[in-house]
């Protein structure tokens, strides 16, 4: 699946997107996979309270299914003004 970094989080990490192999059936057992790869994951995951994510572009949860999933996308929160 495609992985998409937004905001700070792709400046920690390094990169806007990367494929990604993943036997992980949540978001949160992805995020767990990519903190184990290198310190700029874990940093960058460090505080998921701090992050969004979307499936296939529409915002979920960190606990929602990527069965049958193409694209998770990680961002800051939003604010509007």
């Amino acid at each position: 699946m495609d992985v998409l970094y937004f905001a700070w989080v792709r400046e920690r990490i390094g990169i806007p997107r990367e494929k990604v192999e993943s036997s992980a059936k949540t978001v949160a057992e992805l995020v767990e996979e990519l903190r184990g790869r290198e310190e700029r994951y874990e940093v960058a995951f460090s505080d998921l309270s701090a992050l969004r994510v979307a499936v296939d572009q529409e915002l979920t949860d960190f606990d929602a299914s990527l069965e049958g999933a193409r694209e998770v996308a990680f961002f800051p929160p939003m604010t509007g003004g």
